[in-house]
């Protein structure tokens, strides 16, 4: 949903995409086929990506950088101060991700927190693999330099 999200910046309807594209996979309209070496996640991140497009098309809006909703999952083995660290880290992170090039934000997103390899999202993206390397890299800049400008700093 996170990944719908970053596309449409609407939690609600990043919710109702996320149940069309299980409701795609359910029905059976669309049948996955193994091609390419290309995984069911891959498949279904594809399939995300068409319908966060085709609803950006119909609603014919561009992103906005509204303040990330993400709610965290505490670990209760944590102390709270460190939780709260993260928290703010994570704050940060995804504010400076908002910032970005939405391509950028998509490969980096897909490749850290999916943890999908570069032909993976080539395929999802409709990209080559030499793209995606690309993507990463200008990415992984582009988000040092705004998280300087915010005045924290990531490793990656």
């Amino acid at each position: 949903m996170l990944f719908i999200y970053g596309m449409i910046r609407d939690m609600d309807e990043a919710e109702e995409l996320m149940m069309d594209t299980f409701a795609v996979l359910a029905s059976g309209t669309a049948k996955y086929r193994e091609k390419n070496n290309s995984s069911f996640k891959t498949w279904l991140f594809a399939i995300a990506k068409n319908k966060a497009c085709q609803f950006l098309r119909r609603q014919r809006r561009f992103l906005s950088s509204e303040e990330s909703d993400v709610e965290e999952i505490a670990d209760t083995n944590r102390l709270p101060e460190d939780e709260m660290l993260e928290n703010e880290k994570n704050k940060i992170l995804y504010h400076a991700l908002e910032k970005i090039n939405p391509s950028y934000r998509q490969v980096l997103y897909l490749m850290y927190f999916e943890d999908l390899k570069h032909d993976q999202i080539g395929r999802i993206m409709s990209k080559t693999t030499k793209q995606t390397y690309n993507l990463a890299a200008r990415g992984k800049v582009a988000l040092r330099a705004e998280l300087e400008r915010m005045g924290a700093t990531w490793d990656m």
